[in-house]
């Protein structure tokens, strides 16, 4: 029986792992490199999804005019806004919820108030028509006042959301109101976050635009029109 137990007996000494002592600046080298790997592994996880901190928006390269335009000039005026509108803020509305009450993004903002944004697209647009007057220019000109009403991300679902624009426009010529309009415009988002919110907001933006470019040039032209038939005194 002791023979058989002998069999499976351990060694007096247990064989204990070899320990490989490092120095200081190795030590450090081996952190440092542990470190380095760590936050590359986090920086590899991190994909489009994570949403930016302190992220900026704008609505992105304007379409440019292949030449100008030989139409009229047109005086553009800043575009005017409300209080609530006139700050960099990015506003959300949750529709299926409470449809009267409007957020901001805590951690996303617009590069300018959303006035300042428009101003700069609707400039853009009009000046492939023809000449684009500011309000200090001493030239007559037809006039275009345009405020903003609107200009937020609307969820309609949990993961459903739009961009909406809604603006008045107003044009007048020699103290004489041509026409007035309020327009809207509306673009689905790709996704329910700040990110989705921007591009269908410039899309909307770009619409509106469009929109208002349109409605001035036959204002204008009919006043030509009746201008032109209208007898000589």
């Amino acid at each position: 029986m002791h023979a058989m137990f002998s069999m499976f007996r351990l060694p007096g000494r247990a064989r204990r792992p070899a320990i490989i002592a490092l120095g200081a600046p190795a030590l450090t080298l081996a952190l440092a490199f542990v470190l380095a790997f760590v936050l590359a592994f986090a920086a590899g996880c991190a994909g489009p999804g994570v949403v930016a901190h302190n992220a900026r928006y704008d609505l992105g390269p304007a379409v440019s005019a292949s030449s100008p335009g030989g139409g009229p000039a047109l005086r553009v005026l800043d575009v005017d806004a409300p209080a609530a509108l006139d700050s960099d803020k990015f506003t959300y509305r949750l529709a299926y919820a409470d449809a009267q009450r409007t957020a901001a993004y805590r951690d996303s903002r617009w590069a300018a108030p959303p006035a300042q944004l428009l101003t700069q697209r609707l400039r853009g647009a009009l000046s492939s028509r023809g000449a684009v007057l500011d309000g200090a220019d001493g030239v007559s000109a037809p006039t275009l006042r345009v405020d903003l009403d609107a200009f937020e991300q609307v969820f309609d679902g949990q993961t459903e959301s739009r961009g909406v624009v809604a603006a008045r426009a107003t044009l007048t010529q020699a103290g004489k109101v041509l026409g007035q309009r309020t327009f809207t415009a509306s673009a689905p988002a790709r996704s329910p976050d700040a990110a989705g919110g921007a591009r269908s907001l410039a899309a909307a933006s770009d619409a509106l635009v469009e929109q208002i470019a349109a409605w001035a040039d036959a204002r204008i032209a009919e006043s030509a029109h009746a201008q032109a038939g209208a007898p000589a005194h």
